[in-house]
């Protein structure tokens, strides 16, 4: 009888010992990165054009292949988001062949189809390996996907989108954008890590802290 009462205490001392001596596994705590590493702090902040947000902006270009991996990353980063923060793309043009698809894009946004042309671009450029330079494929591209080809040749040559271009090369000016893609967080930090998102994260994080 002494020995199954023995037994017994032993069991129920064994069973406490997880809720007395080892908690329960801890928060991943966030991952910290190294200015002048992971990121650049800019020597002159680009003020935002929403002050009262975060604002993220994405340079790229629908040819670069960089851009094409990222793409898949930043749509799954949008899905979590903070309300706090605003997404901004700005298509770079480096050159005249890169025109092509940064009036695409501004064209795509001008329709309302942007949601529903953005990825098929990337695809049909680096899966299809399609040649998508001028306004007639582009048109005919559009076309495929439901878009009026009359509506998006008067978009691509657009007052509008001419002042977007303009606007873009200037942003890119500002940021001293040297390639595709380049993040920049709140007109303060140039992203130079290749976990672009997890740095994102950590700058809003940075960002959003009480300044004391």
């Amino acid at each position: 009888m002494l020995n199954s009462i023995r037994r017994l205490l032993f069991v129920l001392l064994a069973c406490a010992l997880p809720l007395t001596g080892v908690h329960a596994a801890d928060p991943p705590v966030p991952p910290s990165f190294q200015e002048g590493k992971d990121y650049l702090r800019l020597p002159t902040p680009v003020p935002t054009a929403a002050p009262d947000k975060i604002e993220v902006i994405e340079f790229f270009s629908y040819t670069c292949p960089h851009c094409n991996d990222l793409e898949s990353v930043a749509r799954e980063w949008l899905k979590r988001k903070p309300d706090n923060v605003v997404f901004v793309r700005i298509p770079v043009v480096f050159g005249a062949t890169w025109e092509s698809g940064a009036r695409a894009y501004y064209a795509a946004e001008a329709l309302g189809v942007l949601d529903k042309m953005h990825q098929p671009l990337f695809d049909a450029i680096h899966r299809e390996k399609r040649k998508l330079n001028t306004e007639d494929e582009l048109a005919a591209f559009f076309a495929e996907h439901g878009v009026d080809q009359d509506a998006f040749r008067k978009a691509y040559k657009s007052f509008q989108i001419e002042t977007q271009l303009r606007r873009g090369n200037q942003s890119a000016q500002r940021y001293k954008v040297q390639g595709v893609p380049t993040v920049i967080v709140n007109g303060k930090y140039d992203v130079r890590s290749s976990r672009i998102f997890e740095v994102v994260d950590f700058l809003i994080a940075k960002e959003a802290a009480p300044q004391g």
